[in-house]
């Protein structure tokens, strides 16, 4: 097993888990048939079964005491339910809570209808920031950072062993888990990049307004992976707590939309610090202490020709569906770092780099239906397609991964981690038969009639205006390192 997949091990099991495993503990040591205990505990033979599996769904507190009982746990499995139910409701409310780093309105007084329509008019007018072309805006905010923190190229940002300066396998990168608190850094007053709700008062957060105004397609709060910290003295070791999508949009917007303001008002130069307090008052961007982060995982696919005709994937995020990055060029998959839901389970299940890649490559190659986590069950990614293919043609060397480190992108102070995967041509072929030319977030963009790109200087060089900053960045070092990652 590599290091990566190993990663559940550093978290403690949740509580939900070894409660389905205690279960079965005391039953085997009783020398007990699931027939035999529920025969005993007066419920049917599937809700004893069902108990002993783990699931989503909790056994109720009544099956619990029941099996506490019949099995002479002295109160152990009860104890274990009420530390699951509690885990359960601990990570539903990072989804409920109103943002920690959000201050409340300071205009209590309700507006007139006409400054509402003016203060919506013209943050949207803000936000949109007519006249700007591409990634002129994030290479602008760039140069608000020293050369030093620069990545190749200046179009992003990074920090001291951030980028590394050759791609690790991705089975070499640790993830570790922090169950220790750690305070949501709090921003400046937000006051001044917030515009006004139909009744009048300040929204308290960027998230809501751009809901109501904007209105994109796909626009939902998930419990997401919060980086705590980063360490690549020893190879690429990441530690993460948990944060919600929500948390961090509402940093990473609120201080983009500070910089398009200024910007504006300095008449579409650099602005000045001074005008930019939010930003300020992070101060150092690399330090998770500072900034929030919940570092999204962007995976520039290429496809390895037997016969040295390498190509590789490019996606149009459509502005209409998506709430920020609409109408750049992307490297794909890419996504949020985050378990498919909320439950405990799915956190321990899914805190996997691998694992997130592969439900990108599911969701935007072959269109699948996002895995929520609806299910009653995890994901069984041994046995479900498209996962036990991946799992396959991985074990046996077709399809190879690695990773660069992070890098953070000027505008937003969005972090990112860098990630390559290289198909051997039949292995594409064979998992993306089905490939899909439009998915939920834009389409894929292809020259001649294909659905993919040469991986060649020329062609990066020419789609470089199109490109993403983190595209760019990610494209330009692949191509550097093609020998070996080829």
């Amino acid at each position: 097993m590599t290091n990566d997949r190993l990663a559940a091990d550093k978290q403690p099991e949740p509580a939900a888990v070894r409660l389905a495993k205690k279960v079965k503990e005391l039953r085997k040591l009783a020398k007990l048939s699931d027939n035999e205990v529920a025969i005993r505990a007066g419920y049917s033979r599937q809700y004893i079964a069902s108990a002993q599996k783990v699931g989503k769904n909790l056994p109720s507190r009544e099956l619990v005491k029941a099996l506490d009982n019949v099995l002479d746990a002295d109160g152990v499995l009860v104890a274990l339910r009420a530390e699951a139910k509690d885990e359960q409701m601990r990570l539903r409310a990072r989804l409920t809570d109103s943002p920690a780093s959000t201050a409340p309105p300071t205009t209590p007084e309700v507006a007139p209808s006409h400054q509402v329509r003016a203060s919506q008019d013209q943050w949207l007018e803000v936000r949109n920031a007519p006249g700007v072309r591409g990634r002129e805006l994030t290479e602008l905010a760039a140069w608000l950072y020293p050369e030093s923190s620069r990545g190749p190229g200046g179009h992003v940002l990074t920090g001291p062993g951030w980028l590394l300066d050759e791609p690790v396998e991705l089975d070499d990168v640790r993830l570790l888990w922090s169950e220790s608190q750690h305070p949501v850094p709090s921003l400046a007053p937000v006051d001044h990049v917030l515009p006004l709700t139909d009744r009048g008062h300040r929204y308290t957060n960027y998230s809501r307004a751009v809901r109501d105004l904007v209105r994109p397609r796909l626009l939902e709060n998930r419990l997401s992976y919060r980086l705590l910290g980063l360490d690549s003295r020893r190879g690429l070791e990441l530690t993460f707590g948990t944060t919600s999508f929500f948390e961090t949009f509402d940093v990473k917007q609120s201080v983009a939309h500070e910089f398009k303001s200024a910007w504006l008002a300095a008449e579409r130069s650099v602005p000045d610090w001074d005008a930019l307090p939010l930003r300020r008052s992070i101060g150092d961007p690399f330090d998770p202490d500072r900034l929030l982060m919940s570092p999204g995982i962007n995976t520039l696919t290429i496809r390895r020709g037997h016969d040295g005709d390498h190509r590789f994937v490019l996606h149009e995020r459509d502005g209409g569906k998506v709430a920020d990055g609409g109408g750049l060029c992307h490297v794909m998959p890419a996504g949020e770092f985050q378990p498919s839901s909320v439950d405990p389970t799915d956190v321990y299940n899914d805190f996997s780099l691998w694992r997130n890649i592969m439900r990108e490559f599911s969701e935007e190659f072959l269109g699948n239906p996002e895995h929520d986590g609806n299910s009653p069950q995890p994901i069984d990614y041994a046995t479900e397609e498209p996962f036990r293919s991946f799992e396959r043609f991985r074990d046996g060397g077709g399809f190879r991964l690695w990773h660069y480190g992070l890098v953070i992108e000027p505008l937003e102070l969005g972090a990112m981690q860098l990630t390559v995967a290289v198909l051997d041509d039949l292995v594409f072929d064979e998992l993306f038969a089905n490939l899909v030319r439009t998915n939920d977030e834009g389409k894929i963009v292809g020259g001649n009639g294909r659905t993919d790109m040469p991986f060649s200087g020329e062609a990066i060089e020419r789609l470089n205006p199109r490109l993403s900053a983190s595209a760019l960045t990610l494209l330009r070092i692949a191509w550097r390192d093609r020998t070996l990652l080829l």
